[in-house]
Protein backbone atom coordinates (compact mmCIF):
# COMPACT_ATOMS: atom_id res chain seq x y z
CA UNK A 1 0.00 0.00 0.00
CA UNK A 2 2.90 2.39 0.76
CA UNK A 3 3.53 1.67 -2.70
CA UNK A 4 0.97 2.33 -4.49
CA UNK A 5 0.64 5.78 -2.11
CA UNK A 6 3.82 6.86 -3.75
CA UNK A 7 2.80 6.03 -7.33
CA UNK A 8 0.14 7.66 -7.32
CA UNK A 9 1.04 10.80 -5.66
CA UNK A 10 4.97 11.38 -6.68
CA UNK A 11 5.16 12.41 -10.29
CA UNK A 12 9.16 12.32 -10.29
CA UNK A 13 8.73 8.46 -8.85
CA UNK A 14 6.06 7.17 -11.12
CA UNK A 15 7.05 8.11 -14.23
CA UNK A 16 10.67 6.52 -14.83
CA UNK A 17 9.26 3.56 -13.00
CA UNK A 18 6.49 3.60 -15.56
CA UNK A 19 8.97 3.82 -18.59
CA UNK A 20 10.68 1.26 -16.76
CA UNK A 21 7.67 -0.88 -17.29
CA UNK A 22 6.92 0.19 -20.54
CA UNK A 23 10.49 -0.52 -22.38
CA UNK A 24 9.28 -4.23 -21.89
CA UNK A 25 5.36 -3.76 -23.54
CA UNK A 26 4.42 -3.99 -26.94
CA UNK A 27 3.23 -0.21 -28.18
CA UNK A 28 1.79 0.79 -31.73
CA UNK A 29 4.95 2.06 -33.42
CA UNK A 30 2.94 4.76 -35.22
CA UNK A 31 2.81 6.49 -32.08
CA UNK A 32 5.88 8.99 -31.19
CA UNK A 33 7.65 8.34 -27.20
CA UNK A 34 6.13 11.11 -26.01
CA UNK A 35 2.30 9.91 -27.02
CA UNK A 36 3.73 6.15 -26.25
CA UNK A 37 4.52 7.18 -22.95
CA UNK A 38 1.04 8.72 -22.32
CA UNK A 39 -1.01 6.09 -23.87
CA UNK A 40 0.92 3.04 -21.92
CA UNK A 41 0.64 5.26 -18.69
CA UNK A 42 -3.32 5.41 -19.17
CA UNK A 43 -3.61 1.80 -20.04
CA UNK A 44 -1.52 0.83 -16.83
CA UNK A 45 -3.35 2.76 -14.63
CA UNK A 46 -7.16 1.85 -16.38
CA UNK A 47 -6.00 -2.21 -17.43
CA UNK A 48 -3.83 -3.44 -15.45
CA UNK A 49 -5.38 -4.87 -12.89
CA UNK A 50 -3.19 -3.72 -9.95
CA UNK A 51 -5.89 -1.76 -8.24
CA UNK A 52 -4.22 1.59 -8.67
CA UNK A 53 -7.32 3.09 -11.12
CA UNK A 54 -8.86 3.47 -7.70
CA UNK A 55 -6.22 4.73 -6.17
CA UNK A 56 -5.46 8.82 -6.99
CA UNK A 57 -6.43 7.71 -10.19
CA UNK A 58 -8.52 10.71 -10.56
CA UNK A 59 -6.42 13.22 -10.19
CA UNK A 60 -3.96 11.92 -12.15
CA UNK A 61 -5.78 11.52 -14.88
CA UNK A 62 -7.20 14.92 -14.83
CA UNK A 63 -3.72 16.56 -15.05
CA UNK A 64 -3.47 15.49 -18.50
CA UNK A 65 -7.65 15.96 -19.42
CA UNK A 66 -7.65 20.38 -20.01
CA UNK A 67 -7.85 19.21 -23.78
CA UNK A 68 -6.64 17.83 -27.73
CA UNK A 69 -4.32 19.38 -29.22
CA UNK A 70 -5.38 20.52 -32.60
CA UNK A 71 -2.59 18.75 -35.66
CA UNK A 72 -2.81 21.65 -37.40
CA UNK A 73 -1.54 23.96 -35.25
CA UNK A 74 0.69 26.03 -36.35
CA UNK A 75 4.49 24.64 -35.54
CA UNK A 76 7.59 26.16 -35.92
CA UNK A 77 10.34 24.71 -38.54
CA UNK A 78 13.81 24.21 -37.48
CA UNK A 79 15.34 27.00 -38.17
CA UNK A 80 13.57 30.54 -40.29
CA UNK A 81 12.35 29.26 -43.27
CA UNK A 82 12.01 31.17 -46.81
CA UNK A 83 8.37 29.99 -47.71
CA UNK A 84 5.19 29.55 -45.94
CA UNK A 85 3.45 27.79 -48.45
CA UNK A 86 3.71 25.82 -51.58
CA UNK A 87 1.40 25.38 -54.70
CA UNK A 88 2.32 22.71 -56.91
CA UNK A 89 1.51 22.36 -60.31
CA UNK A 90 1.67 18.37 -61.05
CA UNK A 91 1.49 18.08 -65.20
CA UNK A 92 1.17 14.17 -64.69
CA UNK A 93 1.32 12.06 -67.68
CA UNK A 94 5.46 13.52 -68.33
CA UNK A 95 5.88 16.71 -70.32
CA UNK A 96 8.10 16.46 -73.64
CA UNK A 97 11.40 18.44 -72.24
CA UNK A 98 12.59 18.60 -75.19
CA UNK A 99 9.39 20.33 -76.90
CA UNK A 100 9.19 22.88 -73.86
CA UNK A 101 12.64 23.42 -71.80
CA UNK A 102 15.33 21.96 -73.40
CA UNK A 103 16.68 23.35 -77.25
CA UNK A 104 18.77 20.95 -78.72
CA UNK A 105 20.32 21.57 -82.04
CA UNK A 106 22.48 18.77 -82.51
CA UNK A 107 18.95 16.61 -82.19
CA UNK A 108 17.63 19.19 -84.51
CA UNK A 109 20.48 18.11 -87.25
CA UNK A 110 20.37 14.72 -86.39
CA UNK A 111 16.56 13.57 -86.72
CA UNK A 112 15.47 10.64 -88.70
CA UNK A 113 19.29 9.13 -87.84
CA UNK A 114 19.78 5.90 -85.51
CA UNK A 115 21.07 7.73 -81.90
CA UNK A 116 25.20 6.66 -81.50
CA UNK A 117 25.72 3.23 -80.03
CA UNK A 118 27.50 4.54 -76.88
CA UNK A 119 24.39 6.38 -75.81
CA UNK A 120 22.43 3.44 -75.51
CA UNK A 121 24.05 1.20 -73.50
CA UNK A 122 23.04 -0.49 -70.78
CA UNK A 123 19.20 1.82 -71.50
CA UNK A 124 16.08 -0.18 -71.96
CA UNK A 125 13.47 2.19 -72.73
CA UNK A 126 9.83 1.53 -71.52
CA UNK A 127 7.93 0.53 -74.37
CA UNK A 128 9.65 1.52 -77.73
CA UNK A 129 13.01 -0.11 -79.61
CA UNK A 130 15.84 1.86 -78.44
CA UNK A 131 17.48 1.90 -81.56
CA UNK A 132 14.47 3.84 -82.87
CA UNK A 133 15.29 6.81 -85.26
CA UNK A 134 15.99 10.25 -83.14
CA UNK A 135 13.42 12.80 -83.68
CA UNK A 136 14.01 16.41 -83.34
CA UNK A 137 12.15 19.41 -81.13
CA UNK A 138 9.21 20.18 -82.91
CA UNK A 139 9.00 24.13 -81.74
CA UNK A 140 11.43 27.04 -81.50
CA UNK A 141 13.07 28.13 -78.42
CA UNK A 142 13.11 32.12 -78.43
CA UNK A 143 14.74 33.80 -75.48
CA UNK A 144 12.57 36.05 -72.81
CA UNK A 145 13.23 38.06 -70.05
CA UNK A 146 16.87 40.00 -69.16
CA UNK A 147 17.85 36.48 -68.13
CA UNK A 148 17.63 35.25 -71.78
CA UNK A 149 16.13 31.90 -71.01
CA UNK A 150 14.85 30.01 -74.10
CA UNK A 151 11.90 28.36 -73.94
CA UNK A 152 9.22 27.12 -76.43
CA UNK A 153 6.98 29.14 -78.61
CA UNK A 154 4.31 27.36 -77.35
CA UNK A 155 4.92 29.15 -74.18
CA UNK A 156 4.70 32.71 -74.57
CA UNK A 157 2.75 33.50 -71.58
CA UNK A 158 5.24 31.61 -69.31
CA UNK A 159 8.13 33.22 -71.07
CA UNK A 160 6.99 36.49 -70.08
CA UNK A 161 7.78 35.39 -66.42
CA UNK A 162 10.90 34.34 -67.22
CA UNK A 163 13.00 36.75 -64.94
CA UNK A 164 10.87 35.27 -61.83
CA UNK A 165 11.14 31.57 -62.47
CA UNK A 166 13.96 29.35 -61.74
CA UNK A 167 14.48 26.34 -64.45
CA UNK A 168 15.75 23.02 -63.63
CA UNK A 169 17.00 20.78 -66.68
CA UNK A 170 18.61 17.82 -64.85
CA UNK A 171 15.50 16.58 -62.75
CA UNK A 172 16.30 12.35 -62.46
CA UNK A 173 14.32 9.19 -61.22
CA UNK A 174 14.51 5.75 -61.09
CA UNK A 175 11.05 5.36 -61.85
CA UNK A 176 10.07 4.72 -65.55
CA UNK A 177 5.91 4.54 -65.61
CA UNK A 178 3.95 6.68 -64.67
CA UNK A 179 2.07 5.39 -61.43
CA UNK A 180 5.41 4.22 -60.05
CA UNK A 181 6.90 8.11 -61.10
CA UNK A 182 4.24 9.69 -60.16
CA UNK A 183 4.26 8.01 -56.53
CA UNK A 184 8.42 8.91 -55.99
CA UNK A 185 7.68 12.46 -57.16
CA UNK A 186 5.27 13.35 -54.72
CA UNK A 187 6.44 10.67 -52.05
CA UNK A 188 9.89 9.75 -52.25
CA UNK A 189 9.17 6.47 -52.72
CA UNK A 190 7.58 4.29 -56.05
CA UNK A 191 5.73 2.02 -53.09
CA UNK A 192 2.12 2.99 -51.89
CA UNK A 193 1.99 4.21 -48.25
CA UNK A 194 4.21 6.76 -47.93
CA UNK A 195 2.99 10.23 -47.08
CA UNK A 196 2.90 12.70 -50.05
CA UNK A 197 5.44 16.06 -49.87
CA UNK A 198 2.08 18.01 -48.79
CA UNK A 199 1.57 15.77 -46.07
CA UNK A 200 4.96 16.14 -44.57
CA UNK A 201 4.61 19.79 -45.47
CA UNK A 202 1.39 20.33 -42.87
CA UNK A 203 2.97 17.82 -40.57
CA UNK A 204 5.79 19.93 -40.18
CA UNK A 205 4.42 23.53 -40.54
CA UNK A 206 0.47 22.73 -39.79
CA UNK A 207 -1.70 24.82 -41.17
CA UNK A 208 -2.60 28.86 -40.97
CA UNK A 209 -6.24 28.32 -41.63
CA UNK A 210 -8.79 27.36 -39.58
CA UNK A 211 -11.86 27.27 -42.09
CA UNK A 212 -10.34 24.97 -44.53
CA UNK A 213 -7.80 21.84 -44.29
CA UNK A 214 -3.95 22.64 -44.72
CA UNK A 215 -3.31 20.65 -47.86
CA UNK A 216 -6.02 21.12 -50.58
CA UNK A 217 -5.98 19.26 -53.67
CA UNK A 218 -7.71 20.41 -57.24
CA UNK A 219 -7.89 18.57 -60.62
CA UNK A 220 -8.36 18.62 -64.07
CA UNK A 221 -8.62 16.61 -66.97
CA UNK A 222 -7.88 13.13 -65.97
CA UNK A 223 -6.39 13.62 -62.70
CA UNK A 224 -3.37 11.19 -62.09
CA UNK A 225 -2.28 7.67 -63.05
CA UNK A 226 -1.56 6.61 -59.10
CA UNK A 227 -4.70 8.37 -57.55
CA UNK A 228 -5.06 9.21 -54.40
CA UNK A 229 -1.93 7.58 -53.49
CA UNK A 230 0.00 11.10 -54.94
CA UNK A 231 -1.48 13.13 -51.75
CA UNK A 232 -2.09 10.83 -49.22
CA UNK A 233 -0.87 11.42 -46.03
CA UNK A 234 0.42 7.13 -45.56
CA UNK A 235 1.30 6.45 -41.84
CA UNK A 236 1.03 10.09 -40.64
CA UNK A 237 -2.39 10.87 -38.91
CA UNK A 238 -4.94 11.28 -41.13
CA UNK A 239 -5.64 14.87 -40.78
CA UNK A 240 -2.46 15.66 -43.13
CA UNK A 241 -3.95 13.88 -46.07
CA UNK A 242 -4.57 16.30 -49.14
CA UNK A 243 -8.20 17.09 -49.06
CA UNK A 244 -9.86 16.98 -52.74
CA UNK A 245 -12.40 19.68 -53.60
CA UNK A 246 -14.80 19.19 -56.47
CA UNK A 247 -15.33 21.43 -59.34
CA UNK A 248 -19.03 20.15 -59.35
CA UNK A 249 -21.43 19.75 -56.61
CA UNK A 250 -20.63 19.89 -53.02
CA UNK A 251 -16.72 21.38 -53.20
CA UNK A 252 -15.83 18.28 -50.75
CA UNK A 253 -17.81 15.10 -50.52
CA UNK A 254 -21.25 14.69 -48.67
CA UNK A 255 -20.30 18.15 -47.04
CA UNK A 256 -24.15 19.10 -47.41
CA UNK A 257 -26.49 17.69 -44.43
CA UNK A 258 -28.64 15.03 -45.61
CA UNK A 259 -32.48 16.07 -45.24
CA UNK A 260 -33.88 16.44 -42.18
CA UNK A 261 -30.93 17.62 -40.49
CA UNK A 262 -30.34 21.64 -39.72
CA UNK A 263 -27.87 23.55 -38.84
CA UNK A 264 -29.39 23.34 -34.79
CA UNK A 265 -29.52 19.60 -34.53
CA UNK A 266 -25.64 19.33 -36.45
CA UNK A 267 -24.34 21.67 -33.93
CA UNK A 268 -25.63 19.84 -31.01
CA UNK A 269 -24.25 16.43 -32.67
CA UNK A 270 -21.01 17.47 -33.31
CA UNK A 271 -20.53 19.27 -30.01
CA UNK A 272 -21.72 15.85 -28.05
CA UNK A 273 -19.12 13.73 -30.97
CA UNK A 274 -16.40 16.11 -29.97
CA UNK A 275 -16.89 15.63 -26.13
CA UNK A 276 -16.84 11.44 -26.66
CA UNK A 277 -13.87 11.82 -28.60
CA UNK A 278 -11.93 13.95 -25.82
CA UNK A 279 -12.90 11.78 -23.48
CA UNK A 280 -11.67 8.54 -25.59
CA UNK A 281 -8.44 10.83 -26.42
CA UNK A 282 -7.83 11.58 -23.01
CA UNK A 283 -8.61 7.71 -22.03
CA UNK A 284 -5.87 6.40 -24.88
CA UNK A 285 -3.85 9.35 -26.29
CA UNK A 286 -4.35 7.77 -30.19
CA UNK A 287 -2.95 10.70 -32.10
CA UNK A 288 -6.08 9.37 -34.60
CA UNK A 289 -8.58 10.72 -32.21
CA UNK A 290 -7.34 14.11 -32.39
CA UNK A 291 -7.20 13.92 -35.88
CA UNK A 292 -11.32 12.76 -36.09
CA UNK A 293 -12.11 15.99 -33.70
CA UNK A 294 -10.24 18.30 -35.82
CA UNK A 295 -12.14 16.47 -38.87
CA UNK A 296 -15.84 16.83 -37.73
CA UNK A 297 -15.11 20.42 -36.81
CA UNK A 298 -13.64 21.39 -39.94
CA UNK A 299 -16.10 19.55 -42.37
CA UNK A 300 -18.61 21.81 -39.96
CA UNK A 301 -16.47 25.12 -40.79
CA UNK A 302 -16.20 23.98 -44.20
CA UNK A 303 -19.87 24.53 -45.23
CA UNK A 304 -19.79 27.87 -45.64
CA UNK A 305 -16.26 28.67 -45.91
CA UNK A 306 -15.78 25.75 -48.99
CA UNK A 307 -18.74 27.55 -51.01
CA UNK A 308 -17.45 31.04 -50.34
CA UNK A 309 -13.96 29.96 -51.44
CA UNK A 310 -15.23 28.45 -55.06
CA UNK A 311 -17.02 31.07 -55.71
CA UNK A 312 -15.31 33.58 -58.48
CA UNK A 313 -18.22 36.47 -58.68
CA UNK A 314 -15.96 38.31 -56.33
CA UNK A 315 -13.26 38.36 -58.84
CA UNK A 316 -12.30 41.23 -60.92
CA UNK A 317 -13.24 40.69 -64.65
CA UNK A 318 -9.61 42.20 -65.48
CA UNK A 319 -8.52 38.89 -62.97
CA UNK A 320 -10.80 36.25 -64.65
CA UNK A 321 -9.03 37.85 -68.35
CA UNK A 322 -5.87 37.40 -66.72
CA UNK A 323 -5.97 33.45 -65.73
CA UNK A 324 -8.17 32.87 -69.47
CA UNK A 325 -11.13 32.28 -67.53
CA UNK A 326 -14.11 32.65 -69.55
CA UNK A 327 -16.78 30.57 -67.37
CA UNK A 328 -16.48 31.24 -63.74
CA UNK A 329 -18.16 28.41 -63.13
CA UNK A 330 -16.51 25.78 -65.95
CA UNK A 331 -14.14 23.14 -64.18
CA UNK A 332 -10.68 23.62 -65.67
CA UNK A 333 -7.07 24.12 -65.08
CA UNK A 334 -7.33 28.15 -65.43
CA UNK A 335 -9.70 27.91 -62.52
CA UNK A 336 -8.27 25.76 -60.50
CA UNK A 337 -4.85 27.61 -60.92
CA UNK A 338 -7.11 30.90 -59.40
CA UNK A 339 -8.38 28.89 -56.58
CA UNK A 340 -4.84 27.68 -55.67
CA UNK A 341 -4.32 31.77 -55.16
CA UNK A 342 -7.98 31.90 -53.44
CA UNK A 343 -6.37 29.01 -50.93
CA UNK A 344 -3.11 30.22 -49.82
CA UNK A 345 -4.82 33.66 -49.51
CA UNK A 346 -6.73 32.18 -46.71
CA UNK A 347 -3.65 30.90 -45.31
CA UNK A 348 -4.07 26.83 -46.85
CA UNK A 349 -0.72 25.72 -46.55
CA UNK A 350 -0.33 23.23 -49.27
CA UNK A 351 -2.40 23.68 -52.87
CA UNK A 352 -1.53 20.52 -55.20
CA UNK A 353 -2.76 20.56 -58.87
CA UNK A 354 -3.46 17.52 -60.93
CA UNK A 355 -3.57 18.10 -64.29
CA UNK A 356 -2.86 14.57 -66.43
CA UNK A 357 -2.50 15.08 -70.32
CA UNK A 358 1.08 14.90 -71.25
CA UNK A 359 1.34 11.28 -72.29
CA UNK A 360 2.10 12.06 -76.30
CA UNK A 361 3.76 8.45 -77.46
CA UNK A 362 1.85 9.94 -80.16
CA UNK A 363 0.33 12.88 -82.31
CA UNK A 364 3.38 14.86 -80.30
CA UNK A 365 3.26 18.26 -82.22
CA UNK A 366 -0.24 18.77 -81.79
CA UNK A 367 -0.79 17.04 -78.26
CA UNK A 368 1.77 19.48 -76.74
CA UNK A 369 0.84 22.99 -78.79
CA UNK A 370 -3.02 21.72 -77.24
CA UNK A 371 -1.87 20.95 -73.66
CA UNK A 372 0.29 24.11 -73.32
CA UNK A 373 -2.28 26.74 -74.73
CA UNK A 374 -4.48 25.13 -71.84
CA UNK A 375 -1.67 25.70 -69.02
CA UNK A 376 0.31 28.23 -70.26
CA UNK A 377 -1.43 31.30 -69.63
CA UNK A 378 -2.74 30.13 -66.26
CA UNK A 379 0.00 29.39 -64.83
CA UNK A 380 2.32 32.48 -65.72
CA UNK A 381 -1.06 34.04 -64.54
CA UNK A 382 -0.46 32.59 -61.23
CA UNK A 383 2.95 34.04 -60.45
CA UNK A 384 2.48 37.19 -61.69
CA UNK A 385 -0.65 37.24 -59.56
CA UNK A 386 0.92 35.88 -56.04
CA UNK A 387 3.83 38.26 -56.90
CA UNK A 388 2.03 41.68 -57.04
CA UNK A 389 -0.04 40.40 -54.14
CA UNK A 390 3.45 39.99 -52.40
CA UNK A 391 2.48 36.33 -51.90
CA UNK A 392 5.69 34.79 -53.99
CA UNK A 393 8.20 36.09 -51.89
CA UNK A 394 6.95 33.31 -49.09
CA UNK A 395 5.30 30.77 -51.63
CA UNK A 396 6.73 27.81 -53.39
CA UNK A 397 5.64 27.59 -56.94
CA UNK A 398 6.45 24.39 -58.80
CA UNK A 399 5.83 23.55 -62.49
CA UNK A 400 6.51 19.69 -63.77
CA UNK A 401 5.48 16.32 -64.17
CA UNK A 402 6.88 13.12 -63.14
CA UNK A 403 9.74 12.54 -65.64
CA UNK A 404 10.63 13.46 -69.52
CA UNK A 405 10.25 12.11 -73.12
CA UNK A 406 13.06 10.11 -75.51
CA UNK A 407 14.96 12.00 -77.50
CA UNK A 408 13.57 8.87 -80.03
CA UNK A 409 10.90 8.79 -81.75
CA UNK A 410 8.16 6.62 -80.86
CA UNK A 411 4.82 5.66 -83.51
CA UNK A 412 6.50 6.38 -86.54
CA UNK A 413 7.48 10.22 -86.52
CA UNK A 414 5.60 12.06 -83.94
CA UNK A 415 5.54 10.34 -80.65
CA UNK A 416 7.83 9.68 -77.79
CA UNK A 417 8.23 7.01 -74.83
CA UNK A 418 8.67 7.67 -71.08
CA UNK A 419 12.56 9.24 -70.22
CA UNK A 420 13.61 8.76 -66.85
CA UNK A 421 16.85 9.89 -67.26
CA UNK A 422 17.05 13.84 -67.87
CA UNK A 423 13.78 16.09 -67.84
CA UNK A 424 13.21 19.60 -66.87
CA UNK A 425 10.89 21.90 -64.78
CA UNK A 426 10.63 25.03 -63.09
CA UNK A 427 9.99 26.59 -59.77
CA UNK A 428 9.34 29.82 -58.80
CA UNK A 429 9.02 32.29 -55.14
CA UNK A 430 9.80 31.46 -51.68
CA UNK A 431 13.70 32.04 -51.87
CA UNK A 432 14.20 30.18 -55.48
CA UNK A 433 16.72 32.11 -57.55
CA UNK A 434 14.23 34.03 -60.38
CA UNK A 435 15.99 33.59 -63.77
CA UNK A 436 18.28 31.16 -63.31
CA UNK A 437 18.79 27.89 -65.46
CA UNK A 438 20.19 25.04 -63.66
CA UNK A 439 22.00 22.14 -65.15
CA UNK A 440 23.31 20.93 -68.72
CA UNK A 441 21.44 17.84 -70.46
CA UNK A 442 23.67 16.31 -73.14
CA UNK A 443 23.52 16.68 -77.02
CA UNK A 444 20.17 14.77 -77.26
CA UNK A 445 18.60 15.64 -73.74
CA UNK A 446 19.07 12.31 -73.12
CA UNK A 447 21.58 12.18 -70.05
CA UNK A 448 22.47 14.89 -67.57
CA UNK A 449 26.13 16.32 -68.53
CA UNK A 450 26.46 19.14 -65.09
CA UNK A 451 24.51 19.61 -62.07
CA UNK A 452 21.93 16.40 -61.56
CA UNK A 453 19.25 16.93 -59.08
CA UNK A 454 17.85 13.83 -58.72
CA UNK A 455 14.07 13.59 -56.94
CA UNK A 456 15.49 13.33 -53.22
CA UNK A 457 17.48 16.36 -54.26
CA UNK A 458 14.21 18.37 -55.38
CA UNK A 459 12.70 17.43 -52.27
CA UNK A 460 15.70 18.11 -49.50
CA UNK A 461 15.91 21.68 -51.02
CA UNK A 462 11.71 22.39 -50.97
CA UNK A 463 11.96 21.26 -47.37
CA UNK A 464 14.99 23.44 -46.79
CA UNK A 465 12.76 26.48 -47.94
CA UNK A 466 9.82 25.41 -45.71
CA UNK A 467 12.75 25.77 -42.57
CA UNK A 468 13.26 21.65 -42.61
CA UNK A 469 16.45 19.61 -42.49
CA UNK A 470 15.11 16.88 -44.59
CA UNK A 471 17.23 14.07 -42.69
CA UNK A 472 15.39 15.59 -39.39
CA UNK A 473 11.59 15.72 -40.32
CA UNK A 474 10.92 11.90 -38.99
CA UNK A 475 7.78 10.10 -38.05
CA UNK A 476 8.52 7.04 -36.10
CA UNK A 477 6.58 3.68 -38.08
CA UNK A 478 7.33 0.03 -37.36
CA UNK A 479 10.16 0.44 -35.60
CA UNK A 480 12.16 3.08 -37.64
CA UNK A 481 11.97 6.74 -38.14
CA UNK A 482 10.88 7.68 -42.19
CA UNK A 483 11.10 10.75 -43.61
CA UNK A 484 10.51 12.58 -47.28
CA UNK A 485 13.96 11.73 -48.99
CA UNK A 486 14.23 8.09 -47.48
CA UNK A 487 17.97 8.04 -46.99
CA UNK A 488 19.26 9.99 -50.06
CA UNK A 489 18.85 13.87 -50.77
CA UNK A 490 21.40 16.66 -50.74
CA UNK A 491 20.42 20.32 -50.62
CA UNK A 492 20.76 21.77 -54.41
CA UNK A 493 22.57 24.98 -53.53
CA UNK A 494 22.44 26.42 -57.00
CA UNK A 495 19.01 27.11 -57.45
CA UNK A 496 18.67 28.83 -53.60
CA UNK A 497 18.72 33.01 -54.03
Amino acid sequence: MRFLRLFAANPDFRIPWLNMVISNMQLPHELHAAQARYLSRRWFLNDCGVGLAGIAASSLLARDAAGVENPLAVKQPHFPAKAKRVIYIFQAGAPSHLELFDPKPELTERNGQLPPAELLKGYRAAFINPNSALLGPKFNFPKHGQCGMELSEVLPHIGKIADDICLVRTLNTEAVNHAPAQIMMNSGSQQFGRPSFGSWSVYGLGSESTDLPGYVVLTSAKGTSAGASNYGCGFLPTMYNGTPFRNTGDPVLYLSNPPGIDADSQADSLKALTRLNQLAANTVGDPEIAARIQSYEMAYRLQTSAPELMNLSGETQATLDRYGIKDPKAANFSRNCLLARRLVERGVRFVQLFHEVWDQHGNLTNGVKQNALDTDQASAALVSDLKERGLLNDTIVIWGGEFGRTPMTQGGTDGRDHHNRCFSMWLAGGGIKGGHVHGESDDFGFNVAKDPVHVHDLHATLLHQLGFDHTRLTYRFQGRDYRLTDVRGELVKGILA
